[in-house]
C-alpha cells in the first residue's frame, strides 16, 4: 500500500490576484502616501539651479566633514595621531567648516538647509 503525501494548496500566480486584494493594496498605499509629508523636490527653476546645486554639494561636503571629524576624534582617543597631526587635522576641519558656512551664506542657505531629508531613511545628519 502506497503512502500518500499530504497535498499542499497551489500558490496562485501574481497575475491572478483578486480585485478586492488589489483594491485593498491601493487603499493602503494611498493612506501611507497621504499621511507622509511630501519630501521637498529639486527646484528646476533656471533662476534657482545654482542654489539647488550648491545646497546639494554643500550638504555632502558637510556630511563628509562630520565623518572626518568623528574619525579624527576616534584616532585622537586611540592615540594614533601625533600632536602635530592633531593640530593639522583640527585646523583643516575648522577651515572646511568655515568655508561651508561662508558658501552657504553666499547662496542664502541656513545651516539646517544642509541637512537633507532622505525620505524613509530620515535626515542626512
Amino acid at each position: 500500500m502506497k503512502s500518500r503525501r499530504p497535498t499542499r494548496p497551489r500558490a496562485r500566480p501574481l497575475n491572478t490576484l483578486r480585485a478586492r486584494e488589489l483594491a485593498a493594496l491601493r487603499t493602503q498605499l494611498q493612506r501611507r502616501t497621504a499621511s507622509a509629508a511630501a519630501p521637498p523636490r529639486w527646484n528646476a527653476d533656471p533662476e534657482d539651479v545654482q542654489r539647488s546645486v550648491a545646497k546639494l554639494v554643500l550638504a555632502l561636503v558637510e556630511f563628509l566633514r562630520k565623518l572626518l571629524e568623528r574619525q579624527a576624534i576616534r584616532r585622537m582617543e586611540a592615540g594614533t595621531l601625533t600632536a602635530a597631526e592633531l593640530e593639522a587635522v583640527g585646523q583643516a576641519l575648522m577651515r572646511l567648516e568655515q568655508t561651508v558656512k561662508d558658501l552657504a551664506r553666499h547662496f542664502g542657505l541656513a545651516p539646517e538647509d544642509l541637512n537633507l531629508d532622505l525620505g524613509p531613511l530620515g535626515r542626512l545628519m
